[in-house]
């Protein structure tokens, strides 16, 4: 991606809406996402995280909203009673880490919020080319071999 588009996409972000109501709930899915995954990167890495979701919701594979994607998981009842993602079986690590998904970074979560709104409204397009995977330069899953490299973004490599 060019800087100058960049550039454009960050002027975006700021004038951006943030907006308190979410009827459906995918912004907010999406902007926790966003938010765990991808909440040290740069605009494009956090871009093409919602990128990642978005294309996987246009697939067959892979359920046809924007949460159930990000929570798409085995899942257990606890003693309680309540439904739980498995540990370390989830889509996307930070769903079912055993840690609280509550953000704490209120600048990071303001701009992951901004973020989501533009990639479900479409103002904000896909940098990815299409991807539906991607993981941290840190680890080699036995999947990224069956997959193509679309580019790497920040720390996190981006396949389909």
């Amino acid at each position: 991606m060019k800087i100058s588009h960049l550039i454009v996409l960050t002027a975006m972000l700021v004038s951006t809406p943030s907006f308190a109501y979410d009827e459906n709930g995918d912004r907010f899915c999406l902007a926790q996402n966003i938010y765990f995954e991808a909440g040290n990167q740069s605009v494009a890495g956090k871009i093409a995280v919602a990128n990642v979701v978005m294309n996987r919701v246009k697939m067959k594979e892979y359920p046809d909203n924007v949460c159930e994607v990000i929570h798409q998981g085995p899942t257990r009842i606890n003693w309680k009673g309540n439904e739980l993602p498995v540990k370390h079986r989830c889509q996307f690590s930070w769903y079912c880490d055993g840690k609280p998904d509550v953000p704490v970074d209120s600048k990071t979560w303001n701009k992951s919020l901004k973020i989501a709104a533009g990639v479900l409204d479409g103002s904000i397009p896909d940098i990815t080319e299409g991807s539906s995977h991607y993981h941290a330069d840190f680890v080699d899953p036995d999947w990224a071999e069956n997959l193509i490299l679309v580019t790497i973004i920040d720390n996190h490599l981006f396949y389909k």
